[in-house]
């Protein structure tokens, strides 16, 4: 029997409530995210904050709770529960439970990201750079690849620069957080590439203090990254044009964390890469009317993002057009001045309670490595 209107209306009623939910959260927990979001047209704004609240959240479980993998085996069993359509009571799985019917997101996206999470609960460690990127494919690049998804962008070569994106901004992150991790016992630096200049990690480890040595390893570390957000313009410019600002967005943000460490020597240890207010603001303007680039459009994905973007042309092999809504709108400079200001007393509340950086990740939610900001 059809729902009754009564009925139908209280879905609605509950769905809203939920996004509104999991936005409070993103707002308080994930900062950067927030604001890149603002300029993202409401049709992806919406299932995208239901999408990254989830992330968050499950981050969250296995960073601060106890019992780290009874956490992650915990993560899959909810995760289980929200493809079989009987998700927990609770906001972020009754709104990710909607998102991942609508957009059709293979569920081997979110098990990949869940796996990410339990390679950190087991406190790997990795070799090379192939290493971290398969480490950052599963953090981020899944994160990357659903967000294309919501934007109705399901090509090939859409999926292999949203995953760029991801994997470009968790290099960001561990580039940014090298000190911060160290303290929690932590490597995600390249251990082949700290041998390579004198440094063996364990002993690294017991006292880790900055040094010229292991300043060369993040700037290598920064420049792999580079070389990746230099790929994803030609993503953008396969995006609905109205994505276009809020995407800019996140990677202008997240590029300039490693552009913040560089300006310290690439010293990671002793503070950790804040970005200011004002040069946010800048670069959120920037977003809002940086021209296309399709150079590069059509360059394989990572290798290890390849699986990605398999599991999505599997489920719909034929490119899915985006909603004509969405496709319609244009980046606009509308209200420009007044949306840079509201945004830029956004960052100076929020930056005027920000917690010291050591223990940051407990206490503000802004986690690096296996986290989202």
């Amino acid at each position: 029997m059809a729902a009754s209107f009564t009925d139908r209306f209280a879905q609605h009623r509950a769905a809203v409530a939920d996004i509104a939910d999991c936005r409070a959260m993103l707002s308080e927990n994930s900062r950067t995210f927030f604001a890149a979001s603002l300029l993202l047209p409401r049709e992806v704004r919406e299932p995208a904050t239901a999408l990254y609240a989830f992330c968050r959240l499950a981050d969250d479980a296995v960073d601060l709770d106890g019992g780290q993998m009874d956490a992650v085996a915990s993560l899959r069993e909810r995760l289980e529960r929200i493809y079989a359509g009987r998700p927990i009571n609770h906001p972020a799985d009754r709104a990710f439970a909607d998102v991942v019917v609508r957009f059709a997101i293979p569920q081997a996206l979110p098990e990949a990201l869940l796996e990410g999470f339990e390679w950190d609960a087991q406190a790997r460690r990795y070799e090379d750079l192939p290493g971290i990127f398969d480490y950052a494919t599963r953090v981020a690049g899944t994160v990357g690849a659903m967000m294309s998804l919501l934007m109705g962008a399901r090509t090939a070569d859409a999926l292999a620069r949203a995953t760029d994106l991801g994997v470009a901004m968790q290099i960001s992150n561990i580039a940014r957080d090298v000190g911060e991790d160290a303290r929690a016992g932590r490597i995600y630096l390249p251990l082949g590439w700290m041998r390579e200049v004198g440094i063996v990690s364990e002993e690294w480890l017991e006292r880790p203090v900055f040094t010229p040595e292991l300043g060369e390893v993040v700037k290598r570390l920064l420049k792999a990254g580079d070389e990746l957000y230099d790929r994803v313009g030609a993503g953008v410019a396969l995006l609905p044009a109205g994505c276009h600002p809020g995407i800019n967005a996140a990677r202008f943000l997240y590029a300039e964390i490693g552009r913040e460490v560089e300006r310290f020597g690439h010293d990671s240890i002793s503070r950790r890469a804040t970005v200011p207010a004002m040069r946010k603001a800048r670069l959120l303007a920037s977003a809002l009317t940086a021209p296309l680039n399709k150079s590069g459009v059509s360059l394989p994905p990572l290798e290890q993002c390849r699986f990605l973007v398999d599991a999505v042309v599997r489920t719909c092999p034929v490119a899915s057009a985006p909603d004509e809504q969405l496709a319609s709108q244009r980046p606009t400079t509308w209200g420009l001045e007044d949306r840079v200001g509201w945004l830029l007393e956004l960052f100076e509340r929020l930056e005027r309670h920000d917690r010291p950086a050591y223990g940051m990740n407990a206490s503000a939610g802004e986690t690096g490595n296996g986290g989202l900001n």
